[in-house]
């Protein structure tokens, strides 16, 4: 299980995404940038540029990760929990499992997988206003 401290520094992203009810796929290039703000705070930062039904706009946003055992016998591992920039929660940290946001009406899935060197972060949104998929790859860049 890999937890956001080890993930940090720069990353390229690629992310897919199906809107299933248009009928439409896009992508999304850029970069992620896992930054330490305090041993129990991590900074998601993700900029880039997004093609889409023919249409090409920037894109960008931010997540914090903090952890939720801040005991000094938690510093090695402890939960972690993704909010959104507006300090709302997002989701849990569980690697290699499917984790859930409750947003209504629809439904959002996700899981996340890999390495140090190489991770996806993959949503599915479903119900009455959406019907999508997002899969995203990150990589290391080369040197």
């Amino acid at each position: 299980m890999l937890l956001p401290t080890d993930l940090l520094g720069a990353w390229d992203l690629h992310r897919t995404v199906h809107d299933h009810r248009a009928g439409v796929e896009g992508v999304v290039t850029g970069t992620t940038t896992l930054t330490e703000v305090t041993q129990d705070e991590v900074r998601w930062d993700e900029s880039g540029v997004m093609t889409f039904d023919g249409r090409t706009t920037t894109v960008s946003r931010t997540l914090v990760l903090r952890r939720t055992s801040i005991g000094a016998e938690d510093r090695a591992g402890g939960g972690w929990t993704v909010h959104f920039s507006d300090g709302r929660v997002f989701h849990d940290w569980v690697w290699g499992t499917s984790v859930a946001h409750a947003c209504a009406p629809d439904d959002y899935t996700g899981a996340f997988d890999g390495d140090q060197d190489r991770w996806t972060v993959r949503w599915k949104a479903r119900g009455p206003a959406k019907d999508y998929r997002l899969d995203s790859v990150l990589t290391r860049p080369r040197p």
